[in-house]
């Protein structure tokens, strides 16, 4: 078998392929044994996991089970990885008089942290969101279904934006009660100097500080961050990608190749980050200074930054950030479908079902 393929293997769960019998102790008896032979000449059994071979049903409990892993390494990996964009991001809405400008903040960070200090906060920030990338992309696809079957085929189709809204909203409001709890922990650890080096030590300290119900203290304001930012995310990106293959590109979806389908994914995940960027962004500005003050209000926030504040500071490079992590998350999490065997999100709609009346017609005619 080629490197390429071990590797891939490697990396799925199986889980994801088995089904139930092949889970089962008698089933896992029936597996070819592997053409290596192991030490005095006796076949040791393998256990491959082929994905192009075994398809994973689409809305069976192994294709949620794989949305949920994409959007751990979708969300978790990306935000890790712009840390530092972050921390800049952080301090200027925190400490505006001191952090001008996104180069100045740079410059002082590295002036009194070094290096080092850039990626201060990563391990909350992985943890947290891989956790809400979890629940984010897992919930999505679900309430997607769930409400396209409430809706029915007709309608489902006409009202698909709706369905968009309502399944990554509904989505958001579960992600955020995972990530909450991390989010509180990463600002007091970015935007404080010298309260804590981490999560092992910074969450015990919050809650030493605030009770352990501190640590949802900023959940009002994440969600109002958080919902409009993912609907905003999964709606527009579902309406780009569709527009992309309707308009953009002159054969069906299914006729081309995987990696111009990611590419697809990276662009339209970069645009709908673009968007996402600007309707979050005052909430945003709102979940780091209440975290970053003890017992601060919404009040507080809005009359020290001004409202022109919330709106706009910090947010040349959320745009820069967001659209960068939107895009990259779409590409993670489609190339994650992509190698278990699943399509890539969106593309053209197709056409509703007929109903009985127009089925009969057809048939009469």
């Amino acid at each position: 078998m080629a490197l390429s393929d071990l590797s891939r293997e490697s990396l799925l769960p199986s889980f994801l392929y088995a089904p139930a019998a092949a889970r089962s102790f008698a089933g896992a008896s029936r597996l070819p044994a592997s053409p290596a032979a192991a030490p005095g000449g006796a076949g040791a059994p393998s256990f491959p996991i082929q994905a192009p071979k075994e398809k994973i049903e689409m809305y069976s409990p192994a294709f949620y089970a794989a949305c949920t892993a994409g959007g751990i390494a979708s969300c978790g990996l990306t935000h890790m990885a712009v840390t530092p964009l972050d921390l800049v991001k952080c301090n200027m809405q925190i400490d505006p008089a001191k952090y001008k400008s996104i180069t100045s903040g740079f410059g002082i960070l590295a002036k009194e942290q070094g290096v080092r200090g850039f990626f201060r906060g990563w391990v909350p920030t992985l943890l947290g969101y891989s956790a809400q990338g979890a629940c984010k992309f897992g919930f999505y696809e679900f309430f997607k279904k769930y409400y396209s079957d409430i809706a029915g085929p007709e309608y489902a189709q006409k009202y698909k934006t709706l369905i968009y809204l309502a399944g990554s909203a509904s989505a958001e409001v579960i992600a955020d009660v995972a990530l909450c709890p991390f989010e509180a922990v990463k600002v007091r650890v970015q935007t404080q100097p010298g309260f804590a080096r981490g999560l092992s030590d910074g969450l015990p300290k919050f809650i030493k500080s605030e009770g352990a119900l501190g640590l949802y203290k900023g959940i009002v304001p994440l969600w109002g961050r958080q919902i409009p930012y993912t609907m905003m995310k999964f709606a527009s990106f579902e309406t780009i990608v569709e527009l992309i293959y309707k308009h953009a590109v002159p054969v069906p979806k299914s006729e081309c190749s995987k990696p111009f389908q990611l590419g697809i994914s990276f662009a339209g995940g970069y645009i709908a980050g673009v968007f996402c960027a600007i309707v979050s962004h005052p909430a945003d500005n709102l979940v780091s200074f209440l975290n970053n003050a003890k017992g601060a209000t919404v009040g507080d926030a809005v009359k020290k930054l001004g409202l022109w504040g919330l709106f706009t500071r910090g947010l040349p490079l959320r745009i820069v950030m967001i659209g960068t992590l939107t895009g990259a998350q779409w590409g993670i999490y489609d190339a994650f479908k992509v190698m278990v065997g699943l399509p890539t999100t969106g593309g053209v709609t197709p056409a509703p079902a007929p109903t009985a009346e127009e089925a009969a017609l057809k048939a009469s005619a």
